[in-house]
């Protein structure tokens, strides 16, 4: 069923969008590592698992879909692990660690929901904690062009999307410190929302457009 529940999403994206994928060279050669993005629309989920399907992946999802039967049984196939978007999840966390552990790749979005604005929103910190805490490399991905109503205008009008996703280079973060362990939370989600807000349009960037992390970023990138 898994395979061919994947085939179906790859076919229908396929006949929906072009899809352009760059810096795939920054992705770690084995498993063991997180990637983390942001949430445009509801193709977003479906496109990691067609633009990463040679990995193991499994993908963290908002706790109030649990309660949906589609997809808790779509999870079912698909990876996904339940997660509280606000606090430290133990129980999702060391579902988290097993998996990878194991060499699985973990799939965040720290957002915790699309944006239906057309913008980042800040990020959540039960998320981050997740991915910080497991303690392996993370991956920046931006993803362009899955705006709900472009996708929906495009499909009025028989017309392929053009989504483009940009993998930036790989990245470590320390240990939270048991001192200012919220401030330092809050600093690391930063630091991962501005790592995929730097490679997006500016009119995505959102809550993150004026962030000294992000203008720093920015320079950096001047600079190269």
């Amino acid at each position: 069923m898994k395979k061919f529940l994947l085939w179906l999403i790859r076919t229908l994206i396929n006949l929906i969008a072009v899809v352009e994928r760059d810096g795939y060279e920054n992705l770690p050669q084995q498993g063991g590592f997180v990637i983390a993005t942001n949430h445009l629309g509801f193709l977003d989920v479906p496109l990691a698992l067609y633009a990463l399907d040679r990995y193991d992946l499994f993908i963290l999802v908002a706790e109030k879909w649990q309660k949906n039967p589609l997809w808790r049984w779509i999870g079912s196939y698909f990876n996904f692990v339940f997660v509280d978007r606000y606090n430290a999840d133990l129980k999702a966390l060391r579902e988290v660690i097993r998996r990878m552990e194991a060499g699985q790749t973990l799939v965040i979005a720290p957002e915790g929901t699309r944006a239906r604005d057309e913008q980042m929103a800040e990020g959540k910190p039960g998320v981050t904690y997740l991915a910080v805490k497991a303690g392996f490399p993370i991956v920046p991905v931006a993803i362009i062009g899955t705006e709900d109503r472009i996708l929906l205008s495009n499909l009025k009008r028989f017309r392929k999307t053009r989504i483009k996703l940009v993998g930036g280079k790989a990245f470590t973060l320390p240990p939270i410190p048991r001192e200012k362990r919220e401030e330092t939370l809050k600093n690391y989600t930063d630091e991962i929302m501005c790592r995929v807000a730097v490679m997006l349009p500016e009119h995505n960037r959102g809550y993150y457009a004026n962030h000294p992390r992000l203008r720093e970023l920015l320079k950096e990138s001047d600079e190269l």
